[in-house]
Formats: structure tokens, C-alpha cells, sequence
């Protein structure tokens, strides 16, 4: 279900009729070893589900009021291409989410429709894993241990904002390292799942990671825990950042984070002596606030420092879409071969400012719910009222198709397609294994037909299907790897020039390609030059807002998949509600009780849920899972980087994401 980076393998029986009957795990995949979540589990309920969307639908009356009435593809097809016709290309946006390239090959023939056909296409990143790797990048480290060398060798797992939740498969090899004797910490702000695997966990107020991590590099330069032969040969700045440091001391991070000084003294001591050392950061949900960029960028100063780079068992551990070490697949999206134009890019707030502004005549949207995973969705929803025409593309209706759709068309799962999955150490062929229902249609056979329609020249220059996949596995195995090939080969493949361990030669991710404790690139950016801290600033009316909200992933839901989990039977029964987290001394105050219906609201919104009153928050924090409808009207909405800062640091990692942090006040709602 597309859990970057775990896709675990699945087993299917197909009945003689094509129907699902039956999904488990596959023993023999060597990333999952047979293991299925409960999002696995429930794969069963998807492709014969009551709620699928079967046929084209035009709306039927005003946006909002969900009526509808089928149409054909042929008059779909139609519409879509008349409505692109009659305005200029750079007034078409295509807006897509992980739901529109479960399969692994769709995404690059979305960007590639939009670059050749001239239309404005942005990268889903920017709600997702994006932040945290763009501060990951300004100091170099983008590249990971794997699950595997973690199991082997790691003596100490900072599980640092990843609660295992979107990579599920990591966890049997925690399990194995702990019962080689590893000790694992958790740091996050919430005992999450991952608590369950560790010895210790250390809760901190939201937002404050690299307050901590600039606190512990403090005691390490300070205490000198540093590696100074790797600081020679693969660091530029240390001088510089050491005197930096000088001001980040543990009392001074206590005062930031919640936690003693004491404990972020052995926290910094433990992590420096003990060899090998990984962290684990997390994919998403710690970068989602203002300055989201900055904890990836300051963490990643630590293995650096003590010279747990290059190092099995070290460095930083698997994350969510991060960067394997080996050969990837080919890249067919056209990029540079787009025409020049107004295109606006990969940047939250200026994709929200262009539809303020009336910039949009069309917009195409595939696999996603853009009204629950948008910052400030409330405004989101009110400016689309002034685009012309918009359609999604989905298999499940949503928030954004019900209220503000006027074409919706029906998708694929990926059962019924082909598809190839790829994990930090494997490539996967997904044979097709079921029929389209109803009139439901691939994505790719979509585009191809609009890009007929449309004359977007040399769109498809592929003979079919499988020629086109042969030339996404084009760099593995020097181009011997190929559909038939992978068939033959049973499905798996392991990725070429695989290394378990990156940077054992260097080659970081910088200009100077050494780490970069201080950086020229980010003074050219407009940012500073090594990392740092900057405290949250108090929002307008704070004091009648006065806890602080933030979200994250649990098992029963990822994305915006499947009407937000809602749609299949499974999820739904395993989270009948949004539960909001709420510690005692919060809610006590506020007659709110466990278990009950309480009203979270500010300025820009209100959302509501069921309480969890527990210990496992701290005070002045109330938490709930990403995704519910409504959740986002919360959120903030403003830009976390500029366009400059956003764009120009790596093609691959947009920095374009809005804020999704929020002050809040709770109220008890009546029964």
C-alpha cells in the first residue's frame, strides 16, 4: 500500500471467477519475511468493494452537493480535453498523490504529461517526506544504513521521530538487534509504537528536535567525543560550528525541549561512546512546523561529529523515501526537455497563492484528497471555487471529490495492474492479478488517451506497457533486467551496486562533497550558514489558544489512501474515530474525560474527536493522526522556505512544504 520504504510482499488467491479471496504475507520476500500489517491485511476489501467508483461520474448540481450521474469515458475523456483546449496550458496544474503511483511506475509519466504537454505539475513530496530530507541534504547526509546492517551491527538505535508506523518491516530487525544486546532510545513527542520496542523513551515538546540535537553535539565537541581524523578527512567547517556550539549547552536545550539537562548529557554521552550508533529519523511528521527543515540538518551533524558515518551499524538509519545506496531506476519524466514558462513550483504556499489567485482554469488530480492533506485546507477549499474545471481520478470517493470535484473517474488498485516496487535493498515485479471492475481504468492508459487528444508530442514513444517498464529497469544490471527477465527471476531482484552501508568512501551529498558543518550552499539559499534552533514565535491570540497540536501515523492508516482508511471495513472497525491525545493536567481543568467528544478549534478552524487523557502526551500538547477530514482547517498554512530556498537546493528534494502546526483550545462537547 505503498509504505515507502517497507512494501512488504503479498501473497494473493484468486478465485476462478477473478475474484480476491484471500491476501497474506509472502515468506519468501526478503524485506518482509511474510509480515503483513493491518494496512496489508486489509487489501482483501479492496478491489470488490461496495464503495469502488465504477464508472465515470459527472456532478450533478453546484460543488458540495455530492450528486452525481455516469458518464462514459469517451465524454469524460471529452470535457477534460476540450476544457485544456479552451484556455493556455500554464492555466492546467496536475496535482497527484501516492494513491495515483502505488504501482511504482506511474509517477514518472505524470511529471512527463505535464513537462511535455506544458502544463503546471508539482511533486507530491512537498506534503510529505520533503522537509526532512531537505535538511538532511544541507549538511550532506541523505543516504542510510539499511534495516539489515542495522540487525547486524548496531550497538545503539535512536529511534529520533519514527514511530515505525509507515515502515513496519524495520521492526523484527530492531527486535533482532536488541536481542544481540542493542539498546534502543525513543524520542519523540508522544509514546508511540515504537516506545513498545525501546528501553527508554525521552518525550520533548514539539518542534524542539534540533534544539536537542545542537545540545548534544554541545557536549560532544565539548567533552571531546568527536572523531578528529574524520572530521579531517571528510568535514568542512568543524571550527566554525565547534565555536558555535559553544552557546547550545544542555540547560539551555532543558529550557527548549522539557528535558533535564542531566538526561540530554547522557543521552550525548551514550550515543558518542557506544560504537556503532543509529539513528533512526523520522520520514514525516517531526518536520511538519515552521521551521521543519532545521532538525533533519542539525541531527545529521551527530554521526559526523563521531565519525559513524561509512561505519555498519551506524550512521543514520532506514526512514521513509529515503535514499538507498545502489543503482535506481531511469528517470523518464522529461524534466528537461520542459518548454520555459510561469511554471510555479513544487512550493505549498505559492500552489495555494496560485489558486487564490484565479490562476487555475483546470485542475487534474490523481490519488490524492487534496482537501485533508493541503495546510490550511479550509482556505484551500474556498479558493478552488474559482477553478473552471476539476477532476479526479481515484478509487475511493473522498472530501475532494465529494465537495469540490466535477469529474471524478475511476482507478485501478494495483492488483489490476502491473507494477514495480523498489525498497532500499530490492526491486519487486507486481504482476497484474485481477481485472479492472466495473470501468475502472490504469492511470497510464488515461494519460496516454488525453495525450492523444491532446497532442502532447512523444509521450508514450514505447511500444506497450512492458517496454516502457523495461526502460524504468534500464540501470539495473547494466540493462539486463527486464520484465521477462524479473519474471524468470521470480519477481525479485536485488538493487545493482547495492551497498548496506553508504559513504564508506565518502561522496556526501554537498558541493565540497564532504559533510558540511558550515555551508555556503545555505548562505546562497538565504539561510544560515550552520544549523541551528529558532524557538517558535508566539501566534496572535496565543493565550486563548493555548495548547500546542501536532499529528502523525499509526498502522491503521497511511496517506490519504482509501477515503482515509474509511473505506475499507478493516481500518474502519480498528479506528472507529479520531482520537485526540491530551494529557490529565490539560484536560482535568477542562472537565474533559477519557473517552469523551471534545472540540478542538482556532482562528481558521474547528475539529472534533474522541479524548485520550493520558500520560503518554506532555503537557500543553494535544495529538491526533494525520488524515482525518477536517483535521488540517487547523493548520497553519505558511511557508516554511522561500521559493529560492525551496528550489534550489537538489531537484529531488522540494523544500516547498507549508507549516501544519497549530495552537489550539479544547472544549468538552455536550452529549
Amino acid at each position: 500500500m505503498n509504505c515507502h520504504p517497507t512494501f512488504c510482499g503479498m501473497l494473493v488467491e484468486v478465485s476462478d471467477q477473478g475474484r480476491l479471496l484471500a491476501v497474506r504475507g509472502d515468506p519468501d520476500n526478503p524485506d518482509s519475511r511474510g509480515f503483513l500489517c493491518i494496512r496489508g491485511r486489509a487489501a482483501v476489501e479492496l478491489p470488490h468493494n461496495e464503495r469502488r467508483l465504477l464508472t465515470p461520474l459527472l456532478r450533478n448540481g453546484r460543488r458540495g452537493e455530492d450528486s452525481w450521474r455516469s458518464i462514459s469515458w469517451e465524454e469524460a475523456l471529452d470535457r477534460i480535453s476540450s476544457a485544456v483546449e479552451s484556455t493556455r496550458r500554464e492555466r492546467v496544474g496536475f496535482w497527484f498523490g501516492h494513491g495515483a503511483h502505488v504501482t511504482g511506475i506511474n509517477r514518472p509519466l505524470i511529471m512527463r504529461f505535464g513537462h511535455l504537454g506544458g502544463m503546471q505539475v508539482w511533486n507530491p513530496a512537498i506534503v510529505c517526506w520533503a522537509m526532512g530530507a531537505y535538511g538532511l541534504a544541507l549538511t550532506g547526509v541523505i543516504e542510510t544504513n539499511t534495516k539489515e546492517d542495522m540487525a547486524e551491527h548496531s550497538r545503539l538505535v535512536i529511534l529520533w521521530g519514527a514511530n515505525l508506523a509507515s515502515q513496519p518491516t524495520t521492526s523484527p530487525h530492531l527486535v533482532e538487534a536488541r536481542r544481540r544486546g542493542a539498546r534502543v532510545i525513543a524520542i519523540d513527542v508522544r509514546r508511540a509504537e515504537a516506545s513498545r520496542h525501546a528501553d527508554e523513551t525521552m518525550l520533548i515538546r514539539p518542534g524542539t528536535d534540533a534544539a536537542l540535537a545542537l545540545a548534544m553535539a554541545h557536549v560532544i565537541v565539548a567533552e571531546g567525543f568527536v572523531d578528529g581524523d574524520f572530521i579531517a578527512r571528510h568535514t568542512v567547517g568543524f571550527e566554525k560550528y565547534a565555536e558555535h556550539l559553544k552557546r547550545f549547552t544542555p540547560e539551555w536545550a532543558a529550557t527548549a525541549t522539557g528535558l533535564a539537562a542531566a538526561d540530554i548529557r547522557r543521552l550525548a554521552r551514550e550515543y558518542a561512546t557506544t560504537r556503532p550508533s543509529m539513528i533512526v529519523v523520522g520520514g514525516a511528521s517531526m518536520y511538519k512546523h515552521r521551521q521543519g527543515w532545521e532538525p533533519g540538518r542539525a541531527v545529521a551533524t551527530l554521526p559526523a561529529l563521531t565519525g559513524q558515518l561509512g561505519l555498519a551499524g551506524g550512521g543514520l538509519g532506514p526512514r521513509h523515501r529515503a535514499f538507498p545506496t545502489g543503482d535506481h531506476l531511469a528517470d523518464l519524466t522529461a524534466a528537461d526537455r520542459r518548454a520555459p514558462g510561469a511554471w510555479v513550483p513544487s512550493h505549498m504556499p505559492s500552489i495555494a497563492r496560485l489558486i487564490r489567485d484565479g490562476g487555475l482554469d483546470v485542475l487534474l488530480t490523481a490519488g490524492t484528497d487534496m482537501l485533508n492533506s493541503f495546510s490550511d485546507a479550509a482556505a484551500i477549499e474556498r479558493d478552488l471555487e474559482k477553478v473552471g474545471l476539476i477532476v479526479a481520478y481515484d478509487i475511493f470517493a473522498n472530501d475532494t471529490t465529494r465537495r469540490v470535484a466535477d469529474l471524478v473517474l475511476p482507478g485501478t488498485v494495483w492488483l489490476e495492474d502491473i507494477g514495480i516496487k523498489d525498497t532500499a535493498t530490492h526491486f519487486y515485479l507486481m504482476d497484474k492479478a485481477l481485472e479492472p471492475v466495473g470501468q475502472a481504468r490504469p492511470l497510464i492508459s488515461v494519460l496516454r488517451e488525453l495525450a492523444a487528444r491532446l497532442e502532447v508530442k512523444d509521450f508514450f514513444p514505447w511500444t506497450d506497457l512492458e517496454g516502457y517498464v523495461d526502460a524504468l529497469l534500464k540501470p539495473q544490471r547494466g540493462g539486463e533486467l527486464t520484465v521477462a527477465r524479473f519474471r524468470e527471476m521470480g519477481g525479485i531482484a536485488e538493487r545493482s551496486r547495492l551497498s548496506h552501508v553508504p559513504y564508506q568512501q565518502g561522496g556526501y551529498a554537498t558541493p565540497s562533497g564532504k559533510v558540511e558543518f558550515y555551508s555556503e550552499r545555505a548562505v546562497a539559499l538565504g539561510l544560515p550558514a550552520m544549523p541551528g534552533y529558532t524557538a517558535p514565535a508566539a501566534e496572535p491570540g496565543a493565550p486563548a489558544h493555548p495548547l500546542e497540536f501536532r499529528q502523525g501515523r499509526v498502522l491503521t492508516a497511511f496517506h490519504s489512501f482509501y477515503d482515509n482508511g474509511r473505506a475499507l471495513p478493516m481500518l474502519a472497525r480498528a479506528e472507529p474515530h479520531a482520537e485526540i491525545w491530551m494529557h490529565p493536567v490539560d484536560a482535568s481543568p477542562r472537565g474533559i474525560a477519557d473517552g469523551r467528544r471534545i472540540e478542538l478549534s482556532n482562528e481558521r478552524g474547528r475539529f472534533e474527536g474522541v479524548a485520550r487523557v493520558t500520560e503518554d502526551v506532555l503537557p500543553g500538547v494535544v495529538w491526533a493522526r494525520d488524515g482525518w477530514p477536517g483535521l488540517n482547517g487547523l493548520t497553519s498554512g505558511e511557508a516554511c522556505l522561500t521559493v529560492e530556498a525551496s528550489e534550489g537546493l537538489d531537484p529531488r528534494i522540494p523544500g516547498g512544504q507549508s507549516a501544519y502546526e497549530a495552537r489550539v483550545e479544547a472544549r468538552l462537547l455536550p452529549v
